[in-house]
């Protein structure tokens, strides 16, 4: 049974990587590098007020993506606003990095999931399902297999 608690809870995706944080930030903040984890951007600049777009497509359909920087403190934090083109509701992804000898905590949250619509495809477990993977695999894999340097 979901609870109004966890329609309202953020997903929370902590990750240990084998990779120093000026590492981790280039693979979070450099469009070329970004494109090879994460989506696949036109552009993108971490400066505050910068919007870049996506579109992912996911059980056949297309969902547009549309973000906006909301913060940005070199090598520790990238915040940026998340919501759908055609859909209800805003949410935030934060992204904090945490120095831990030459290895570095990635801590990911996004909040305001309650704000889409209430449909099956943005089902919280849709989203901890796909940071998951996004951070705790593709991210991960790649900064630890330093694939900024294989071209």
């Amino acid at each position: 049974m979901t609870t109004e608690k966890n329609l309202t809870e953020p997903v929370v995706i902590e990750r240990t990587v084998n990779a120093p944080v000026e590492r981790v930030w280039k693979a979070l903040t450099d469009v070329d590098e970004m494109r090879r984890w994460y989506f696949d951007l036109k552009e993108f600049k971490p400066e505050d007020g910068f919007e870049f777009e996506f579109t992912v497509e996911h059980k056949g359909v297309k969902y547009h993506h549309l973000c906006k920087i909301i913060e940005v403190i070199p090598q520790k934090k990238l915040a940026y606003t998340w919501r759908y083109k055609g859909h209800e509701g805003d949410s935030l992804v934060t992204l904090e990095l945490f120095a831990d000898g030459n290895k570095t905590r990635l801590k990911l949250t996004h909040e305001g999931l309650e704000t889409f619509p209430k449909l099956p495809p943005f089902a919280r477990k849709n989203f901890m399902d796909g940071w998951t993977q996004i951070i705790g695999s593709s991210l991960k894999e790649f900064v630890e297999s330093d694939g900024a340097d294989q071209g």
